[in-house]
């Protein structure tokens, strides 16, 4: 598979060798990533430098008041491609950056203060990327390996408080030539900056079955309101899952609630994962209050074979928690593991390839897959700490939500089990600002876009980027992934 995945990369590669018009948009996407890892570990580097350095100045303190290489990524000039015998791909290119970055640092010496900003920074660089481990989930590798072949050209300006320092003669070439050097002691080959993508472990997971879960019931909840009644609802969720939980509705003013309402959850590890399960009494205002949790461990579970539970709620998981002793009620479950069979698995996914979904999908149905990726130009009446709603067929998923940002990335995937391809169905994407946790104002709406899934189930892939209605610039980037199983 991984052979394969290298041919497809490689493939690529050569064919746009004279043009890499493409690799310049891959970088791009990748830019926020790689600009918050670079600043980090620049920052890292520096204050060990900064510390050493001030006392032979007299210098009281050096701080970073912003630190940021701006929203102009690098691009290729040209590139050589490596194929090596493990789990890597190596590319060579070369590389000029005239980018936007916004460093400003803060001198504090003599009881003065000053700021001095990093301007008109150009950059020619000849660096060695390493594209490893290579995994079997977009974008098929789990980190970024860069060092420099050779010294890089740096040019730039340094200002303080709108003078230019770079006109003192001699300082330019002085700074300049210390920042070759010291970068290039940093990464020059074989020293390295790794930039972490995704979780190797994780990454190599495929779906291997769905758990289907019934929440049947509870009973002998205990009273949470003022007058003696609860208000409970569930939310579970699979561990070693970012995907937010799945809920039931909420039972109002009821102790001994029926929901029988069924969910699917795509299991990845059967083995270590567990269904875990937690009792909430809804709340109109504030926070909602847990009632009472448990878990299922999927390895106790025969694959295939529909079992009844009756779970006392607890307190914690924490077996000594002398808390747990307490009854808080029992919850009533039918639960089923519906494993995949191994000839029917997925074999390999490449970056212009949708994986397929595997046989135990419902018969004529598939995974309908939302990547929610970023959105721009966001702007909320009294505060914008944006997160995104997502509705289909009556079911609701959020991700997170963003402080303070016009700008969102989240990055978060959410799955649907279809019985049947939503040829006729359309999804209603909303982002919402939630309100800080002090203040007098409430959630406001950033924005939406209902988009018909017809397209998707077509063309099996689209990542677009779409206007939100109600909102002057708002953008928002999803992408919907149809993967069915082919039988053929």
């Amino acid at each position: 598979m991984l052979r394969i995945l290298k041919f497809v990369l490689l493939l690529n590669m050569i064919q746009n060798l004279w043009n890499v018009d493409w690799l310049n948009r891959f970088l791009e996407s990748m830019w926020p990533y790689l600009d918050k890892a670079i600043c980090r570990t620049a920052k890292e580097i520096a204050k060990p430098i900064i510390a050493e350095n001030i006392p032979k100045y007299k210098i009281d303190s050096v701080e970073f008041e912003t630190f940021t290489l701006g929203s102009l990524p690098p691009t290729f000039q040209g590139i050589k491609v490596h194929i090596t015998a493990e789990k890597e791909l190596i590319v060579e290119p070369s590389l000029k950056w005239a980018g936007n970055p916004n460093v400003t640092v803060l001198v504090k010496a003599f009881g003065l203060k000053a700021s001095i900003q990093v301007v008109d920074l150009q950059i020619f660089a000849s660096p060695r990327i390493t594209l490893k481990p290579l995994v079997p989930s977009f974008p098929c590798f789990a980190k970024i390996l860069v060092s420099l072949m050779e010294k890089p050209h740096v040019d730039f300006g340094l200002k303080l408080i709108g003078a230019d320092l770079m006109a003192i003669p001699g300082l330019y070439r002085f700074v300049q030539e210390t920042i070759k050097n010291q970068v290039a002691n940093m990464y020059m080959w074989p020293r390295r900056l790794e930039v972490p993508i995704m979780d190797p472990s994780k990454a190599e997971k495929r779906p291997v079955g769905i758990l289907y879960v019934k929440v049947v019931r509870a009973h002998s909840l205990r009273r949470k309101d003022i007058l003696g009644k609860s208000d409970p609802y569930v939310k579970l969720r699979l561990t070693e899952e970012k995907l937010p939980s799945k809920k039931t509705t909420v039972k109002h003013a009821n102790l001994n609630p029926e929901w029988n309402e069924e969910f699917k959850l795509v299991v990845k590890d059967p083995e270590t994962q567990a269904l875990e399960l937690i009792v909430y009494d809804w709340e109109q205002v504030g926070k909602h209050e847990k009632m009472g949790m448990n878990v299922i461990q999927l390895n106790e579970l025969t694959p295939g074979e529909p079992k009844s539970l009756t779970l006392d709620l607890l307190k914690t998981m924490d077996p000594s928690d002398v808390q747990n002793g307490k009854s808080r009620g029992q919850i009533v479950l039918e639960v089923t593991y519906k494993p995949f069979r191994e000839a029917d698995l997925p074999k390999v996914i490449s970056m212009d390839v949708v994986q397929e979904a595997p046989l135990g999908t419902p018969a004529g149905g598939g995974l309908l897959v939302v990547i929610v990726h970023e959105a721009q130009d966001l702007e909320g009446k009294h505060h914008t700490n944006p997160y995104v709603r997502i509705m289909f067929r009556g079911e609701e998923k959020k991700t997170k939500h963003r402080k303070k940002s016009r700008d969102p990335r989240w990055e978060e995937e959410f799955q649907f089990v279809c019985e049947e391809p939503p040829i006729h169905d359309k999804m209603h994407v909303e982002v919402l600002s939630r309100p800080p946790s002090i203040g007098i104002h409430s959630k406001e709406s950033l924005g939406y876009v209902t988009i018909s899934l017809a397209d998707v189930v077509s063309n099996r892939r689209i990542n677009e980027k779409y206007h939100l209605i109600d909102s002057k610039h708002g953008l928002i980037q999803i992408e919907l992934q149809w993967r069915t199983y082919n039988v053929s």
